[in-house]
């Protein structure tokens, strides 16, 4: 039993150590009851494996660090595959969530990631490295992560896009493969 349980636990400091975990938001929020206020913290992770793989999750509790555990072990729980092109995304898209929209538009490499707060983390654990972004409207951070997301499940695979149109890949693929595809030639 006892050796079990030693298992179990280095499998799962094993699974914590393969993902890149960030702290997004940390928030106190009130419950107003009859003797007044009971004060906890809302807190907002985001996880990810850098390569293609990204969760949300959030906790709630008294104290800050069980309130991050919470919200960790929720992200690994509600990890999803996204679809990228190399270090970037394939096409500009917009997602929503409440009153906050991202946009995210694909960058040349080098480029970097040009967005801030919430977009920044969640684009950093996924795996992206050039991109640029936009927020627009609430600048609430979970509703800001939330809408990242969003966004980045509206993403689709070159090969998933040409078998929708009925095309061939080459023709859907993002600009800078089909260059890089043709040998440096203009597409």
């Amino acid at each position: 039993m006892a050796e079990r349980r030693r298992r179990d636990s280095r499998r799962n400091q094993e699974e914590r150590d393969e993902f890149d975990e960030r702290v997004v938001d940390i928030r106190r929020v009130a419950k107003v009851i009859k003797g007044g206020r009971r004060f906890a913290f809302r807190t907002v992770v985001v996880v990810g494996d850098g390569k293609g793989n990204v969760g949300v999750g959030i906790g709630k509790a008294r104290a800050v660090p069980d309130s991050i555990r919470k919200a960790a072990e929720r992200a690994r729980r509600n990890i999803e595959g996204v679809s990228l092109s190399g270090a970037t995304i394939p096409y500009t898209v917009i997602g929503r969530h409440g009153g906050a929209r991202v946009l995210l538009k694909p960058a040349a490499p080098g480029t970097g990631v040009i967005a801030g707060g919430g977009v920044r983390a969640v684009l950093e654990v996924v795996g992206v490295r050039n991109i640029l972004t936009k927020s627009q409207g609430s600048a609430n951070l979970l509703n800001v992560t939330m809408a990242t997301l969003d966004a980045l499940k509206q993403l689709r695979s070159s090969e998933q896009l040409a078998e929708i149109r009925g095309k061939p890949v080459r023709e859907v693929a993002p600009v800078w493969e089909r260059r890089r595809d043709s040998g440096g030639e203009h597409a």
